[in-house]
Formats: C-alpha cells, structure tokens, sequence
C-alpha cells in the first residue's frame, strides 16, 4: 500500500483538496473507513423516498388522459413502500395490516392528488402527514365498536398519552386522576371521561366468562327475556272498563271461557242455557267490547 493510503490511518487533515468527488491524497474505499460517521450522518432517513420531483412537475403540466394517468400511477408505486412503512406502525392496535396498507395507500394517492410541487416543499413532508391522518381517521371511524364523539376520542388520547409518559416516572402505582389532569393540562372531570373512553374501544362479547366464575357462566347467563305477558298488558288495560259495564250474566260467561278456561258445553250446564246460547253470547259480547274499543282509540 502507498504512502498516500497509509497517511489515511491517522489524524483526519482539516482541509482536503478535491478532485472530481475524491480526495486527492486517498482512495475512495479509504475515505469510507476514516469518515464512517459522517457519512452515516448525510444518509436519507428514510431509503424508500424515491427521487420523484421531476415526475410531479411534468404530472401537473400534463392534461388529464391516459398518458396522464399512467404516470400517476407510477408515482403511487414508487412512494408504496413509505405508506406500508406508515401503516407498520399501527400494526399492533387492533385492526388488520393488509387493511391498514389499503387505507395507507389510499392516503398516498390522495397525497399525490393534491401535492403541489410549486409550493416548494418536499412530497415526503406533505405525504407523512396526510397518510398517517388517513389511517388515524380510520380507526376513529371503524374500529370502535360503540360510538364515542370526536371530542371524547381526543380525550381518550391525550389520557393514554400522559398515562405513558408518567409511567415511567412513577413506579409502582397507576397516576392518579389529579396526576394526569397536571401532566396532560387537562380538567379531572375530562381525564375521567379519557378513561372511561379507554375502556370502549372495544366491546365484552356477551359469550365472554364472567371473572371468578367456574362454572362457565357468562354475561348473556345474567340477561332477562322478553316477558310474553307484556303484549296483552295494553289490551286488558284497553277492555277492563268495557268488561266492568257488561252484565253480569255475560261477564260472568266471559270469565269462565278466558279465565276459567271452562268450555261452551260445562258453561252452559253451570248457567242451564243450551251451548249454542252460550255461543252467541261470547261472540255478541266480544263484538260489543272491540267495537268500543276501537272506537276510543279513533
């Protein structure tokens, strides 16, 4: 190895003449070892953000057609790998990865829709933020199972957020309510209702075993039917005035037929009338009640 190579392995000089993209006095493969920090530092962020600027100042001088569209679409694929990148980090929330790529890449090809290049902005500056928007609007939208106003939701956040922060100067314990409210700026009657939104992302199925229960009993265990006597609740409350003026004879029948549950033929041997009378008269009888029934009811 030359004397010029070998001078790379001690002190960095504070100036270095360049030639082309090279120092003069070492080799390229030289300058990687003696900078590796430097060069470190100068790298992109982020490896997936594609050098589309040129694209997107020749997409908004093209009129709409094919030609256009086509070179929309090219856009969208190259800048796929950043909203995938997005929606990795909502992974572990609850809902589907392959779901949290698709609303991802819908917030990119609305970024790309609305990026105007002559702003003089990066695209990676205005896609971060509206992709992520999209993919948080989904999850207020879809994936709570009871329905919390927006105002509640951001509540829930800013709780979750100040429980976080506090956890880890606080060991042993959960804050207190009065805690948070100092930490997050907010009122305790809003950190209760914060916390009360975090239990309601999601709901308990009624299949779910009871805790401390052993012998399978779950929430649907402890639920009421519907009482089928509810449904004549209003019709007997409807005829008990218009029984009460009936004769007694024939309120008397009527009972032994829907109460007593006695047949035509044992009424009319209790009363000593023929079936066929008894007959006429629960038909007369219940024709009477329902016509002033209904006529109270119009």
């Amino acid at each position: 190895m030359g004397a010029a190579s070998r001078r790379t392995r001690g002190p960095v000089p504070q100036r270095m003449r360049f030639h082309g993209d090279r120092p003069a006095h070492c080799t390229f493969k030289g300058l990687r070892r003696i900078m590796p920090t430097r060069i470190r530092a100068q790298k992109h962020p982020h490896d997936d953000a594609p050098d589309t600027a040129e694209a997107f100042r020749r997409l908004t001088s093209m009129p709409a057609g094919p030609e256009r569209d086509a070179l929309r679409d090219e856009i969208v694929e190259a800048w796929l790998p950043m909203a995938d990148r997005l929606a990795g980090r909502f992974r572990s929330r609850g809902e589907n990865y392959e779901d949290l790529r698709q609303v991802a890449a819908l917030g990119l090809v609305k970024a790309v829709d609305r990026y105007d290049p002559d702003r003089g902005h990066a695209f990676e500056s205005y896609a971060v933020p509206t992709i992520t928007g999209e993919i948080k609007r989904h999850f207020r939208d879809h994936m709570w199972t009871l329905h919390v106003p927006r105002r509640v939701q951001d509540l829930r956040n800013r709780v979750r957020a100040a429980g976080q922060d506090l956890s880890q100067s606080i060991a042993g314990r959960q804050p207190t309510v009065a805690e948070l409210a100092a930490h997050a700026g907010m009122s305790e009657e809003d950190v209760r209702a914060g916390l009360e939104a975090l239990e309601s992302f999601s709901a308990l199925s009624l299949d779910a075993e009871l805790p401390g229960s052993e012998d399978g009993y779950s929430l649907s265990d402890a639920l009421g039917s519907t009482d089928p006597a509810l449904d004549t609740v209003v019709d007997r409350e409807s005829v008990r005035a218009r029984l009460a003026a009936l004769p007694e004879r024939e309120r008397a029948i009527l009972y032994m037929r829907f109460f007593d549950d006695m047949t035509q033929s044992r009424i009319a041997e209790e009363l000593g009338i023929s079936q066929m009378h008894v007959s006429r008269l629960i038909s007369r009888c219940c024709g009477r009640v329902r016509e002033q029934v209904m006529r109270d009811v119009a």
